[in-house]
C-alpha cells in the first residue's frame, strides 16, 4: 500500500505551533514486537509521535525502520530515527527510500553512537556521513534527486526531518555552529539530549534557539532509582545527572514514584522554556501519561494520521 503526500499529524502540529510532546520507544532485541507495540500503546492520545531508536548507544535491536512501520501499522506515528554508523549512503538512500513508500514521513538524522560503546565493540563502523551530511542528503531527495545529483525517477521523497541537539554541550561555540549547520541542512526540528541543567537550556534557547523559530523538544528522562541515575552518568556520554537529584532518589521510599515525580517537575519547567519535550522512559513508557498527566499536560490531538 503507497501512502500519497500529506502532513502527518506530528508536522501538522508543528506547523501550527502547538507545545510538542515526543517520546522513545526501543525496538525489540528479537523478532517479537509485542512488548513494543504494548508500550507503545499507552502513549495513544498523549504524545504527537514516538521516536524508534536506530541502534541506541550502539547496543543491537530490530531495524527502527522496520520497527517504525509496524507502529504506523498500530495507528501509533514514529519518528524513525536513522544513524550513520552502520550503513553507508548507498543504504541510507535506500532504506530512506523505502521508508517514503511505506508511509515513515518523520525522520531524525543522527550521527550515531561509537560502536565502542555498545555490544558488538567489534563490528566494523561505516560513518560514511555524520547527521549534517544525512541532512543535506534527505534534502535533495526531497528535491527528486540522489546524493549524486541524479534524479528519482521513481518520484521524490517527502520527509520531515528534524535532528538531534545537546544544549549543555561544553563548547558554546561548537554548539552554536553544528545547530546553525543543521538548520541550513534543513532540519525542521530538534530533539535535545538529555536535560538536567535547565539555566543552560534557557541560555540555550535565548541566545541561540530564539533566532530561528524550530521547535526545541527537551529531553527528560525517567530515572527509576539512584542506581540507575548513577548508571547514566557512567555510561550516557555527556549526561551529567546532579547529585541533589540522586540523593533525592536515594531517600525516596518510593524511587519510581519519585522519578516521576522528578520528571513531572522538568516537563513543567522545560514547557516555560521551549516548544516541546521529548519523554525517556526506557522499558517502562508506561510511566510517560502519569508524569504527563502530574505535569498538566493535556492529552494532544489522536496519533493516527487523517
Amino acid at each position: 500500500m503507497y501512502h500519497t503526500h500529506s502532513p502527518t499529524a506530528f508536522r501538522r502540529a508543528v506547523q501550527a505551533g502547538e507545545f510538542l510532546v515526543t517520546a522513545e520507544v526501543a525496538p525489540p532485541k528479537g523478532g517479537n514486537p509485542a512488548h513494543m507495540i504494548q508500550m507503545a500503546a499507552t502513549l495513544k492520545g498523549r504524545v504527537h509521535a514516538v521516536n524508534v531508536t536506530d541502534g541506541s548507544r550502539a547496543v543491537l535491536r530490530m531495524s527502527s525502520l522496520l520497527a517504525s512501520v509496524i507502529l504506523s501499522q498500530n495507528g501509533i506515528e514514529p519518528i524513525c530515527q536513522v544513524a550513520c554508523r552502520d550503513r553507508n549512503r548507498i543504504g541510507l538512500q535506500a532504506d530512506l527510500m523505502g521508508a517514503h513508500a511505506l508511509g515513515i514521513r518523520n525522520i531524525l538524522a543522527l550521527t550515531g553512537d561509537p560502536v565502542k560503546a555498545g555490544d558488538h565493540p567489534d563490528a566494523k563502523a561505516v560513518f560514511d556521513l555524520e547527521a549534517v551530511r544525512l541532512l543535506q542528503l534527505i534534502r535533495k531527495m526531497n528535491q527528486g534527486v540522489d546524493c549524486n545529483e541524479k534524479p528519482l525517477t521513481d518520484g521524490a521523497l517527502d520527509l520531515f526531518v528534524g535532528a538531534a541537539v545537546d544544549p549543555q554541550c561544553k563548547s558554546w561555540s561548537g554548539l552554536q555552529s553544528r545547530f546553525e549547520r543543521k538548520i541550513e541542512a534543513g532540519a525542521q526540528f530538534f530533539q535535545s539530549q538529555l536535560i538536567t541543567d535547565f539555566e543552560r537550556l534557557e541560555k540555550f534557547m535565548d541566545t541561540i534557539a530564539s533566532g530561528y523559530k524550530k521547535p526545541i523538544l527537551a529531553g527528560i528522562f525517567l530515572l527509576k532509582s539512584a542506581k540507575n541515575a548513577q548508571f547514566i552518568n557512567r555510561c550516557v556520554p555527556g549526561v551529567n545527572i546532579p547529585q541533589h537529584i540522586i540523593d533525592r532518589l536515594a531517600k525516596a521510599k518510593e524511587p519510581f514514584e519519585e522519578g516521576i515525580k522528578i520528571a513531572a517537575e522538568q516537563v513543567q519547567i522545560a514547557r516555560q522554556l521551549c516548544q516541546g519535550v521529548h519523554l525517556m522512559a526506557v522499558k517502562r513508557e508506561d510511566a510517560i501519561a502519569p508524569i504527563l498527566d502530574l505535569a498538566g499536560i493535556a492529552p494532544v490531538n489522536q496519533l493516527v494520521s487523517k
